[in-house]
């Protein structure tokens, strides 16, 4: 067996020294290395005194090889190779819900809208008992339960679980699995200045014939008058994908983005090849944030190349890499970094360089004072490096402070909304459902002081403070006595906290108790309320002449 497993290790690393063959690398250094890895395992396979678990210990060695590449290089197992089915395609086989992790043990944390666990009453934060009547300790890991819990459409399942805040609270089910799709475009429509507003969550091979259809029902209405691209936390996916929906604005044979191989001449250029459906003087505006990724900044980034759209929001994040799959021996897979890509300025955005790396081992960042400026069609100035910097800058969020940040952190928003769907099984429609003073009250009950830490910035900078007086010297009883009366007018009110930032915790409540009672696309509407790059967005578009002089200098 130990002869078998030497063998099949050998003969997976000997491609790998041809294919590092053609690369700078020395062939000698390669060879030998390889030369020692195998011999290193042999060894291990022979002679290690307990039972070695092979695919494990590959599994982990390719990681931790990969891992000093970049982080869009990785390795999927024949058991694993349905999740980059799941990014190119959008859709798998299973039930439809999200798992997360507390104390050890697995929970829905958000079955997802229309699903099987949705739909057969399945809720955000049931722990997850049994599955097939086989227990779910604490030991289990959400990959474990993941893979048992995804199978071929039409097989039958049943989970049983724990539900928090019911008395009767084991309960069962029985799901039949499906062909689970992710929804690229949970909402468009529009809104009452004549914005047409698109949110679009992913870049699969269905999100470009999904914004098409979008725009199409929009048109027909008459009633269109702009179009508001949302982008914000859309990570990317399929970069043709991305080159379609710029194609729906630009004309056809229009250059949108270059990949650049290692080797200098080898070079894809993707053009539009069909004609626009929006007219050249329909006003467009992307919106974009720091997880605006990818496939994303490939669109945001293009429609400013080509002045084609007003940008809006924050610094995306910046991914300018394009990775592809390549098929491995026993069914694996590996998704490699095999290009960079130009927008049409000729800028490449990637903000972090993964050649060199800081002392500490994370990548270097493209300082902006060492980018290059490049310009648009119209020639605005835009920089390479960092992502996609907006026309039209929203401020930084200054509504997330300590108290807001472990609210959300320590799941006390998440609980709370779990806790109001257990004690209300049904609430007033989309339209009219409302975050009242009520509610917000009871939220602040929920909470147990006891429990609820975070750092108070007032009383740890006056800590500082008084022991870097005593340390100086300058500590004596008519100081100490005025950093009493400083401690006490500054002391930390838990629920004048609260009240302080009622407006940012409602909305934080809004969102999450939505999310248990209504459909995908009206949690979309709902949240537009508080979405202040789209009511800037909407200005602009609302402007005609600020919206030319954005893109026209």
């Amino acid at each position: 067996m130990r002869r078998l497993i030497y063998v099949v290790v050998c003969a997976a690393l000997l491609p790998m020294a041809a294919a590092l063959g053609a690369t700078g690398s020395s062939k000698s250094d390669i060879s030998r290395n390889l030369v020692i890895f195998n011999a290193l395992v042999k060894e291990l396979m022979i002679n290690y005194v307990d039972t070695i678990d092979v695919d494990k210990l590959m599994t982990t060695t390719i990681g931790d090889m990969l891992s000093q590449i970049d982080p869009y290089t990785t390795y999927y197992p024949a058991d694993d190779t349905d999740e980059l089915a799941q990014i190119s395609t959008g859709q798998y086989g299973g039930i439809g819900a999200y798992l997360g992790s507390r104390d050890n043990t697995p929970y829905f944390s958000f079955p997802m809208y229309d699903s099987p666990a949705r739909n057969a009453g399945i809720r955000h934060g049931d722990v997850i008992v049994a599955i097939n009547g086989d227990s779910i300790n604490g030991g289990t890991s959400t990959d474990e339960v993941s893979r048992r819990l995804r199978g071929q459409p039409g097989t039958k399942l049943t989970v049983t679980v724990r539900r928090p805040y019911e008395a009767d609270s084991i309960q069962s089910f029985e799901l039949m699995r499906q062909s689970i799709k992710v929804n690229a475009l949970p909402y468009y429509g529009i809104l009452d200045d004549g914005a047409g507003y698109i949110k679009l969550t992913t870049f699969n091979e269905k999100s470009a014939g999904l914004v098409r259809d979008a725009i199409a029902a929009m048109q027909a209405t008459g009633r269109l008058r702009s179009i508001i691209l949302d982008l914000c936390n859309n990570g990317g996916g399929i970069i043709d994908g991305a080159v379609q929906i710029v194609g729906l604005f630009v004309p056809k044979g229009t250059e949108v983005v270059r990949t650049r191989g290692a080797d200098p001449k080898d070079v894809k250029i993707y053009k539009t090849t069909r004609a626009p459906i929006v007219d050249s003087s329909m006003p467009v505006a992307v919106l974009i944030d720091g997880a605006t990724a990818s496939a994303s900044e490939i669109v945001a980034g293009a429609l400013q190349d080509l002045d084609r759209a007003v940008v809006i929001g924050t610094r995306s994040y910046g991914k300018g890499l394009v990775q592809a799959s390549r098929p491995l021996p026993y069914d694996g897979l590996l998704k490699v970094t095999i290009a960079r890509y130009y927008i049409p300025s000729g800028r490449l955005i990637q903000a972090l360089d993964y050649s060199h790396r800081n002392a500490d081992g994370t990548p270097g960042h493209v300082p902006d004072s060492l980018t290059s400026v490049f310009y648009t069609r119209h020639g605005r100035p835009v920089r390479d490096g960092g992502g996609i910097s907006p026309d039209v800058a929203m401020p930084a969020d200054s509504t997330t402070n300590r108290l807001i940040y472990n609210i959300i952190s320590d799941n006390w928003a998440y609980d709370y909304a779990n806790y109001y769907r257990a004690q209300h099984p049904t609430v007033a429609d989309a339209d009219h459902f409302e975050i009242t003073d009520s509610i917000f009250d009871d939220f602040k009950r929920f909470i147990d002081p006891a429990r609820f830490k975070y750092d108070k910035l007032c009383e740890t900078g006056l800590k500082y403070l008084r022991d870097a007086a005593q340390i100086e010297g300058y500590m004596n009883d008519t100081v100490a006595a005025q950093f009493d009366i400083l401690a006490a007018m500054l002391k930390h009110d838990l629920y004048r906290d609260l009240d302080y930032n009622r407006k940012v915790i409602k909305e934080l409540l809004d969102n999450e108790i939505s999310e248990r009672y209504f459909s995908e696309a009206d949690n979309v509407k709902r949240m537009l309320r508080y979405d202040t790059a789209v009511d800037t967005a909407r200005a602009v578009l609302s402007d005609y002449n600020r919206y030319r002089r954005l893109l026209i200098p």
